[in-house]
């Protein structure tokens, strides 16, 4: 199954910078939990905003730079390809950025979505996708608190079936 696991605000916003718009320290947790031991799958900015491979995990970076190697991470060139690797596992995440979110949008089953009830100022988003072909099947609100400065919902979304299906 492929998923991906993404925050956003209220206006889709994930990104400032090439770096986080908000510290969430539940949400880099709930991320560890949902990822350890699977494959995660991102571009090369998101890799190099991370700025290693992300321990306990098999880091698939997307890149057309066809000269990239990246010690500890599996690079790939073509969509295609990342998409027969991510069928040898049970789930395989996705993790970003935008170019990345929406190349693998139509093929995700699952998605993991942190709210950040919020509006930040950033310049990078979340693609519009079809809320209608989605199910939410899980939600859990959360309070700003000391450690964080806005409230937050985790969901999960899975693909809705379709009639035809």
């Amino acid at each position: 199954m492929l998923s991906l696991c993404v925050a956003m605000d209220q206006n889709r916003l994930i990104g400032c910078g090439n770096a986080l718009p908000w510290h969430l320290p539940a949400d880099l947790k709930h991320f560890q939990a949902l990822t350890m031991g699977k494959p995660i799958i991102m571009g090369r900015k998101t890799y190099e905003s991370i700025g290693y491979p992300l321990p306990g995990r098999y880091n698939i970076i997307l890149t057309h730079n066809p000269h990239l190697t990246i010690t500890g991470c599996q690079v790939l060139h073509q969509l295609d390809e990342v998409l027969a690797l991510s069928q040898q596992y049970e789930e395989s995440i996705v993790i970003g950025g935008a170019a990345v979110f929406k190349a693998f949008l139509p093929k995700i089953q699952r998605m993991y979505i942190t709210w950040v009830h919020t509006q930040s100022r950033g310049d990078t988003y979340f693609p519009d996708y079809p809320i209608e072909q989605w199910q939410l099947i899980e939600k859990k609100d959360f309070p700003a608190d000391s450690r964080h400065a806005h409230p937050y919902s985790f969901t999960v979304l899975t693909r809705a079936k379709s009639e035809n299906t």
